[in-house]
């Protein structure tokens, strides 16, 4: 455990102006206010961060954050906000930023997606407590939830005459649950992010999420679920289960 010195962690919010299957999701009004507004509020919250700034490359995103106080240092380069664009190059792209303009170097960037707005107050804080837990043999934490219903035993294929066999092969092998991470987020050590360039090095941890958490805003069937469950929880997310 690392316990030498405090750590200082970036958390980061990503948030592009493109989206062709929602257009403007980003700044949808999700249970009176912005979707974004969601993650922005909650990591401004968490102590366990030396730094919280959003990066994005549209104005309009800005400027629907700008009443809830996080920072917004750039506007991200158009290279860096293409549908093929990678959130890896768009991070290590504000960690250069922050370090050749304001003199900041960090141990820890956090990625927060505004499309996952459904974290437990304390969530991001406990990814963090995590990743020290296992310092030294871990490199990122991401949350996971455990896939409720299509399990690897039970899927299949579908030919084209509409005939279904089993996708994996023989059921009885495959009955260890299966876990999805959901995107809400990832913590990742800065030297290994730049060396693997990926959120998924080898050495990498689970932070569970509950049930009503695996949601992520692709299109608006995403879009009505996460309401009709911020509308269950009246707006106000629940704390991380003891």
């Amino acid at each position: 455990m690392n316990t030498s010195k405090e750590l200082k962690v970036l958390g980061l919010i990503l948030a592009r102006g493109g989206s062709k299957r929602l257009p403007g999701k980003n700044i949808r009004a999700l249970h009176g206010k912005p979707m974004i507004a969601w993650t922005v509020e909650l990591a401004l919250a968490c102590q366990a961060f030396s730094k919280v700034i959003l990066s994005t490359d549209s104005q309009s995103i800005a400027n629907a954050v700008a009443p809830y106080g996080v920072e917004v240092p750039f506007l991200r380069p158009e290279h860096l906000a293409a549908d093929v664009s990678s959130s890896e190059d768009a991070v290590l792209h504000a960690l250069d930023f922050l370090r050749d303009e304001q003199g900041l170097e960090f141990d820890v960037v956090m990625l927060l997606e505004p499309t996952s707005p459904l974290r437990a107050k304390g969530d991001m804080a406990g990814v963090l407590r995590q990743l020290q837990t296992h310092w030294d043999d871990a490199d990122a934490v991401v949350g996971a939830g455990r896939v409720q219903l299509e399990q690897p035993a039970v899927m299949k294929s579908r030919s084209d005459r509409g005939f279904l066999a089993p996708l994996f092969g023989a059921a009885e092998s495959l009955q260890c649950a299966a876990w999805f991470p959901y995107g809400g987020m990832y913590a990742v050590k800065v030297e290994t992010l730049r060396l693997e360039r990926s959120f998924y090095p080898p050495r990498l941890l689970g932070y569970e999420v509950q049930r009503w958490q695996n949601y992520e805003v692709d299109d608006s069937f995403d879009f009505l679920c996460i309401e009709a469950i911020l509308a269950h929880f009246q707006g106000e997310l629940p704390s991380v289960q003891a």
